[in-house]
């Protein structure tokens, strides 16, 4: 865990207690207290280790402020005094608000793409690849909360120090980082691009004139400013629950708006630019002959050259292990099996919202459907009210995601830059504007938010979901406990390879792509 110590393993934890230097900064902080706090009879049920309050120790110590006084105090035993002086790193948040929170983490603007996705796979190929996504997703954070059990440490990035040193957690740092940045881009992304539309619809502009207001990077920064940072200055990830639950509650509205317009969006649309011009068109899905319309019925299997960013979209769809150990940390009697309930229940819920928002947006348009599924809404009527309360639904729910998302991303940064300090108000502020500011440039002057999607999904996504829990799982299990030959290590060792292999072929589909000009994240739209 001590930067001085790299070599330090499970076995001298217990010697570590008086060996750390006080502080991990907050964020890591955050890990303390369900071990330190658990009563000695709930250790056994933790299912970590039986000294695991010892083992715990390395983070027991790193919220300690810098005298000696209050250190000997926090280390002296689980009194009732420091029991109330540390009630802010106490395990408070719910069951309830703990699924809330990473369905909401799960839940991104991942979710506008998969009609595309669905698009260019087909129905069942679809299916199956986000049925053994999901699956390999929970798997995976299987795998983080044994490894974490064991060694009594509930941050991902000392998780990787303590499998492979000062490189493991610089590795776990930097695949965060990417990886939480493209997703708060591309949720960014989505507020530049759809806020001027929602203006647009309840201003009645046909034509606008370059007014500010219409400008997405200023709405961007607007937004950013006024609800994003106070939100990313909370403390606690717990404290988002209530903004999380109303995120996803969103999201539903999003959903059931999509199955509806399904049956009131005729088939081949037309659209509103013509609709209007030509007058009131009595389309159908027939031809003349009586036949369906060849561009009205769903491919149940299709391969094209956009089939290379589905795979990597639908891993970033799942993609909520840099936010699993910060909200285990925050659980109110936090054990591994509970835990995995959450992670259990929110991809199994995040799962059929996937595929049911797929399939009616793609029985919708068909072979018309966009990267961005409310862009082809609109043109079939930018005007219409469904669509413009459905586009506020999702501004609003995917502002909501950012703090979330940032969470860990200051974890990361004060893990791998200030690793020994104490948790600091003006750090803990300056880096989430840091942040901020840095993703609002990166948002202003992204190219597409499918180039997003498929890049950052094809190497961080890969490596935080297969490769990194696996490689971790094998190092930190002792041998004793499983030998290398083990089934569940073998298992864990393929998982990896599972990882490289789809992280390999991810990026030469896109590369691929890239370099024959076909590709729309090249192109735009």
């Amino acid at each position: 865990m001590s930067e001085d110590k790299p070599g330090d393993t499970m076995d001298t934890a217990p010697a570590e207690v008086n060996a750390i230097p006080n502080g991990k900064g907050h964020e890591a902080g955050e890990e303390i207290t369900a071990s330190a706090k658990t009563p000695p009879a709930e250790a056994g049920r933790n299912e970590t280790i039986p000294n695991s309050a010892q083992n715990a120790s390395p983070h027991r110590t790193e919220n300690t402020e810098a005298n000696l006084p209050e250190n000997q105090e926090f280390l002296s035993g689980l009194d009732d005094k420091k029991t109330t002086r540390f009630t802010d790193f106490e395990g408070k948040t719910s069951f309830g608000m703990s699924v809330f929170n990473l369905g909401n983490a799960i839940m991104g603007s991942g979710i506008l793409g998969l009609a595309y996705a669905m698009a260019n796979t087909g129905v069942v190929l679809f299916l199956v690849l986000l049925t053994v996504v999901a699956v390999l997703s929970s798997y995976s954070i299987h795998l983080l909360l044994k490894s974490s059990g064991i060694v009594g440490i509930r941050a991902y990035e000392q998780l990787g120090y303590r499998a492979f040193g000062t490189p493991g957690k610089m590795a776990a740092g930097i695949a965060i980082t990417l990886q939480n940045i493209g997703a708060m881009s591309s949720y960014l992304y989505i507020v530049k691009y759809e806020f001027p539309l929602v203006i647009q619809a309840f201003l009645k502009l046909d034509k606008p004139a370059g007014e500010w207001y219409m400008n997405g990077n200023y709405l961007v920064m607007i937004v950013s400013v006024a609800v994003i940072l106070p939100l990313a200055f909370m403390k606690q990830l717990g404290y988002l629950g209530y903004t999380s639950g109303f995120s996803l509650t969103c999201m539903v509205f999003f959903l059931i708006s999509v199955i509806y317009k399904k049956f009131n969006t005729p088939c081949p649309f037309v659209d509103f630019v013509f609709n209007s011009t030509a007058g009131a068109l009595n389309v159908s899905a027939m031809d003349p002959g009586g036949d369906p319309d060849p561009a009205c019925i769903p491919k149940m299997a299709n391969l094209n050259s956009q089939t290379a960013y589905t795979i990597p979209i639908l891993a970033f769809a799942f993609v909520c292990h840099p936010e699993v150990l910060p909200i285990y940390t925050e659980l109110r009697n936090p054990t591994k099996k509970k835990m995995q309930h959450v992670a259990n229940i929110s991809i199994a819920v995040m799962y059929g919202m996937y595929f049911l928002a797929a399939l009616f947006g793609y029985l919708t348009f068909y072979g018309e459907v966009e990267a961005e599924l409310l862009h082809t809404y609109s043109r079939i009527d930018p005007y219409d009210n469904l669509i413009l309360c459905v586009r506020v639904a999702v501004l609003t729910a995917v502002t909501l995601t950012v703090p979330i998302v940032l969470f860990p991303v200051r974890r990361a940064i004060q893990q791998m830059v200030f690793p020994n300090k104490t948790f600091n108000w003006p750090r803990h502020i300056g880096i989430a504007f840091v942040l901020l500011t840095f993703i609002n440039l990166l948002v202003i002057f992204a190219p597409n938010i499918l180039g997003i999607f498929g890049v950052i999904g094809a190497t961080s996504a890969p490596c935080l979901i297969f490769i990194f829990p696996a490689v971790f799982y094998i190092r930190i299990v002792p041998k004793e406990e499983e030998p290398m030959r083990s089934f569940p290590k073998i298992l864990a060792a393929c998982f990896a390879g599972i990882g490289v292999l789809f992280m390999i072929m991810s990026l030469s589909f896109i590369i691929i792509d890239w370099t024959s000009g076909s590709s729309k994240a090249v192109s735009g739209h």
